[in-house]
């Protein structure tokens, strides 16, 4: 997929076909859009180049062997803009396959969600066949837009082959994508040999919150004590039996949760409940939280970092419990292969019920899927009744993932 020859002008009209991933929002997306990019580059037969900016070149090992699927500083688009034509203006005067112009040599493909004008259209094989004979296409992007091209009919059949379950297209691209880099390795290796390797059992715990004035932190707090009681995840509290007793227990097993979050209210007060309290299965709980930011700072190196390693922790858990919509959790989840519990929307302090939902497939959600059909552009369609690997998301009403149906 990748080249380490210089690139040359001549290369766009002749020889090889290019897809230039640009990034989009914060690391999550970053993670979800390179994989869809990749999948695309392979079904359209494009070399992929990223251009990472610096917050993002210490995240990664390269991950293609004596080769480099890094931009070239000399790559002509970056010199000269003027001549670029978007996607969107492209399909309008091409849309009929009977005018007459040139097409472009470099085409900007916006598929980030604010920008579904043209997106709803990507999926469909005459748009495709449009893109085919563009020689290089710089794709923006902040949606796993994987259910679009399981969409495309020339790409499904390629599909079906490569991924028999269809639940686990990311889990495989991504295990051969991102490979940590020695720095966040260290991080990664230096947390589980102290916390998680003498431990019995991993459970992760992830927590994004969009609005905190939605629900306060306590609500958000009972609300994953109440999930991880239901499902087991964690023992009850033995509110009679002091913290102390627990100690003179012998051949206790633990569980090691790791919290996620960018706000240090979850690790302090879940990790002070259970050093304050014992369990009544006499279980030793013990709650860490690598890192809270406070903020996403999506263009800092270090916050990155610290977001991968926490990513790739999640990954290494036996169970899983997420946020809604999270990009962050998705990524945890597909690594790792996990179906996580998903927390359900909580408003002011009533804990709902019930207080997660399992989700069928370890896949991502993709946010924004395309609305219309493509031989009626003015009707919409429910995807899920044409495609049957593919359900609506349990925590976006309105989005797609893919799943596996055992036949």
């Amino acid at each position: 997929m990748t080249k380490d020859a210089k690139f040359t002008k001549n290369d766009a009209s002749t020889k090889c076909k290019y897809l230039v991933w640009t990034a989009s929002n914060g690391l999550g997306n970053r993670m979800l859009t390179l994989a869809a990019v990749f999948l695309y580059a392979i079904l359209t037969d494009r070399v992929l180049l990223v251009k990472f900016g610096d917050d993002m070149l210490g995240l990664f090992c390269e991950p293609f062997p004596h080769s480099s699927w890094l931009l070239p500083r000399d790559f002509p688009y970056w010199k000269d803009r003027k001549h670029i034509q978007t996607y969107e203006n492209v399909l309008m005067k091409h849309g009929g396959n009977n005018s007459k112009e040139l097409l472009p040599s470099f085409l900007i493909l916006n598929l980030q969600h604010t920008h579904d004008g043209h997106n709803n259209f990507f999926h469909c094989d005459y748009s495709q066949e449009l893109l085919h004979k563009v020689p290089v296409l710089i794709l923006s992007s902040d949606q796993y837009f994987v259910p679009s091209l399981f969409m495309i009919p020339s790409f499904r059949q390629d599909l079906s082959k490569m991924f028999p379950e269809k639940d686990t297209v990311f889990h495989h691209i991504g295990r051969y994508l991102f490979h940590p880099s020695n720095e966040a390795w260290e991080l990664i290796t230096k947390f589980h040999e102290t916390h998680f390797a003498k431990a019995n059992e991993r459970i992760g715990v992830q927590i994004r919150v969009f609005n905190t004035h939605k629900a306060p932190h306590q609500t958000i707090i009972n609300e994953i004590i109440a999930c991880s009681v239901k499902h087991k995840l964690l023992p009850e509290l033995d509110l009679q039996k002091p913290a102390e007793a627990a100690s003179v227990l012998k051949n206790q097993t633990s569980k090691a949760v790791l919290v996620a979050s960018l706000f240090s209210e979850y690790g302090d007060k879940l990790r002070a409940l259970y050093l304050r309290n014992t369990t009544v299965t006499n279980e030793v709980v013990r709650v860490y939280q690598p890192s809270h930011e406070e903020r996403q700072k999506s263009s800092n190196g270090m916050h990155n970092i610290k977001a991968w390693t926490e990513i790739y922790l999640l990954s290494l858990c036996d169970s899983l419990i997420t946020s809604r919509k999270s990009t962050f959790g998705y990524v945890a989840q597909s690594l790792g292969g996990l179906k996580p519990l998903i927390l359900q929307r909580a408003f002011g302090e009533t804990i709902p019920n019930p207080p997660c939902q399992r989700a069928r497939s370890m896949e991502p959600c993709f946010h924004y899927p395309p609305k219309y059909d493509c031989s009626r552009s003015n009707t919409t369609v429910d995807f899920t009744s044409l495609f049957h690997d593919m359900m609506h998301c349990e925590d976006v009403s309105s989005g797609l993932r893919m799943v596996n149906i055992k036949h």
